[in-house]
């Protein structure tokens, strides 16, 4: 659908019934607001629509619904899976001027806000009275609250706090249609069948636009140590991650990084490393101690059993920001210095050895020289999977044979029991891949609930599932 096959009935509908600001076709607003972080897909929506409040949500999507125009939602359009492309002449949501935030209930410890209010906007909010939402990840600048819950985000805190989903009370969505829900309002205990919100968080905006949330907050954590280790593999990451489960901390954070990853990290930030010499993996990792003696004893024995090679501790706020520095330019780094073709996995924690041995092997045979930089959230199993096209090569044979690559990536995800998907979702560039994680009988009852709450398929269209 171009620009001008946006119908006339629908057009002339918005131009009466919604404010003079509410929709735009200037090119470079459809350019930014039709595109997610991936930059694979080239952006072509139709228009862009600002809605202010649920109510005029709930009229645009029941006027979308009634003339068949394709709904995309967007956030902070962080997403790394195409979930938030509009590249077929659809209609882009914005949730952009929806971004109100209601007083702390500290009674209740949550906090309710529209989906357009920006992760470490509530962060800030929730500050002051000295609590916290414990979703956390590098993007939070940007990233809006209704695309976490809308993704079921993870990041950095995963270890210590969980997904999104454990962290969301209740929802206001609507429904293709342009009903209105409220699901599950700020209630902790609601046991009276099946958990309609729970239908919608991860759903990436196939099933319904999520517009207001009741979030859960936890009390701010205590002071935070940041260590830096460096050691030589993967198999002493997990070493190491063993050891420091069963340390005197307790553990907010627990990543890990290839001295590859470093390496695109200087080269584009110029950012210091702590240590003289290189090392094959470094880890990144943040706690709470709970007793400061004990915790210094065992940072001593790290050495003397050989589990870290080199070490450092942030002896300041800024040092620790330094640290988590290197750990959090990584992705802008790979991009600026090279095309990354990137993957998000989940295995089981146990599997991760093994499996980035296999993981090497396979790239060492199937495509020697080519440049795999790893990195992720150790701690919950997450591995980022980071392929850098090869200077000499094009882009479109990079593509097609790392397109033809992810079927064998995948095939030993599957062998190992992981997952396609860790946290970014399916958006376009996995859907033709899911059959590796969900069953067909999964894929059956997922394309029937997308029936049953959008049976004109007009919301968010070819995400997740192949049409």
């Amino acid at each position: 659908m171009s620009t001008a096959a946006l119908p006339d009935a629908f057009l002339r509908a918005i131009a009466e019934g919604f404010p003079p600001d509410f929709l735009t076709r200037e090119p470079s607003e459809l350019a930014e607001y039709g595109r997610d972080w991936t930059r694979v897909y080239t952006p072509a929506p139709a228009a862009v629509a600002f809605p202010r409040t649920t109510e005029e949500v709930a009229r645009l999507l029941a006027l979308c619904d009634a003339h068949r125009v394709p709904v995309v939602p967007s956030g902070g359009r962080t997403g790394l899976a195409a979930g938030a492309v509009a590249a077929r002449g659809e209609l882009v949501l914005s949730l952009r001027r929806m971004s109100r935030m209601e007083p702390v209930d500290l009674l209740g410890n949550t906090v309710r806000v529209q989906a357009g209010a920006v992760t470490e906007a509530v962060h800030q909010h929730c500050a002051q009275h000295g609590l916290t939402w414990p979703v956390d990840f590098a993007s939070k600048g940007s990233s809006h609250v209704g695309g976490n819950i809308a993704t079921n985000a993870g990041g950095v805190k995963v270890i210590r706090y969980g997904l999104t989903r454990q962290w969301v009370l209740g929802l206001q969505v609507v429904t293709a249609r342009g009903q209105v829900l409220e699901l599950n309002g700020a209630l902790e205990k609601n046991n009276t069948g099946v958990d309609l919100r729970q239908l919608f968080i991860g759903s990436e905006g196939t099933l319904g636009i999520i517009t207001e949330a009741t979030l859960k907050l936890t009390r701010l954590p205590g002071k935070q140590d940041v260590f830096l280790f460096a050691v030589p593999d993967v198999a002493a990451v997990l070493r190491l991650f063993r050891d420091a489960r069963q340390a005197p901390l307790l553990l907010s954070a627990y990543e890990f990084f290839t001295e590859r990853c470093l390496a695109r990290v200087q080269r584009h930030r110029k950012l210091r490393s702590p240590f003289e010499a290189p090392s094959g993996c470094y880890v990144l990792m943040e706690a709470e101690a709970t007793d400061a003696a004990a915790v210094e004893a065992w940072l001593g024995s790290l050495f003397e059993r050989g589990l870290v090679t080199d070490g450092t501790q942030a002896q300041s706020a800024s040092q620790a920001s330094e640290l988590w520095a290197l750990r959090e330019s990584i992705s802008e780094s790979l991009s600026a210095t090279g095309l990354p073709h990137k993957n998000d996995i989940a295995l089981p924690i146990a599997a991760l050895e093994a499996f980035c041995v296999e993981l090497e092997q396979f790239f060492g045979a199937r495509y020697p020289g080519w440049e795999i930089c790893l990195f992720g959230h150790i701690g919950d199993g997450n591995l980022h999977v980071n392929v850098m096209k090869p200077d000499a090569m094009d882009k479109a044979e990079f593509l097609a044979h790392t397109k033809q690559a992810d079927h064998d990536i995948f095939a030993l995800v599957r062998k190992y029991r992981g997952s396609i998907s860790a946290e970014h979702g399916i958006g376009l560039l996995k859907k033709d891949y899911l059959s590796y994680t969900r069953a067909p009988e999964e894929l059956e009852l997922l394309r029937a609930l997308k029936r049953a709450l959008d049976p004109n398929a007009i919301l968010n269209p070819g995400k997740i599932l192949a049409p």
